[in-house]
């Protein structure tokens, strides 16, 4: 991959790992309400899953969508009833959790697992297979655009839990963190919307 190509790449998997979305908007309402620490095997678990996400796009998941556009209605469609049940889940969150306690941050696997059914993680991954692989060097390319993201992908996501995990003393308070809960829930479920059209 010439190195012009791969910059823009880089440039690309930084941007759209950065930038808001479902999985940046769910990381600071974790960080908030769970601290950093709580929050490492949520952003490991994106990363982890997207990785695997862009592998299988690259080896023909893309392509199968392209073909039964039906399938990639249905996972838009899951993605987005998912979105909506944690949005939910956040807005009537109360209590910040630092200690031990019923309300959980999402775990390495369900953190995963979400990649798969994430809107915005499928846009990403076809447009990155589509605009950065080479077709001489298929396989090749496919990898380096997985390891391009992965480099960016956990700093870029850690920095939206370190935003929350820094707000969470001035959201200790029960009505502070209600309308920040509420607010994070609407953000997310409308992260949903360019997405889904």
């Amino acid at each position: 991959m010439p190195l012009d190509t791969f910059l823009a790449l880089v440039l690309f998997a930084f941007t759209t790992s950065i930038t808001p979305g479902p999985n940046n908007m769910m990381l600071f309402a974790s960080g908030v309400n769970f601290g950093f620490r709580r929050t490492v095997p949520h952003m490991l678990g994106i990363g982890a899953g997207f990785f695997l996400l862009l592998l299988g796009v690259g080896l023909g998941l893309g392509a199968l969508l392209r073909t039964v556009p039906a399938l990639y209605t249905a996972l838009k469609f899951a993605g987005g009833v998912y979105l909506v049940w944690i949005a939910w889940k956040i807005a009537t969150s109360r209590a910040l959790s630092e200690g031990k306690g019923s309300v959980k941050p999402m775990s390495f696997l369900a953190a995963a697992a979400f990649q798969w059914v994430n809107p915005k993680a499928w846009v990403m991954a076809v447009t990155a297979m589509a605009t950065y692989t080479n077709s001489d060097l298929y396989l090749a390319s496919v990898l380096i655009v997985g390891l391009a993201f992965a480099a960016v992908n956990i700093p870029s996501v850690s920095t939206w839990a370190g935003f929350g995990s820094a707000l969470s003393k001035w959201l200790s308070d029960p009505v502070r963190l209600k309308w920040f809960n509420v607010t994070m829930a609407v953000l997310l479920v409308l992260s949903l919307w360019p997405m889904l059209k």
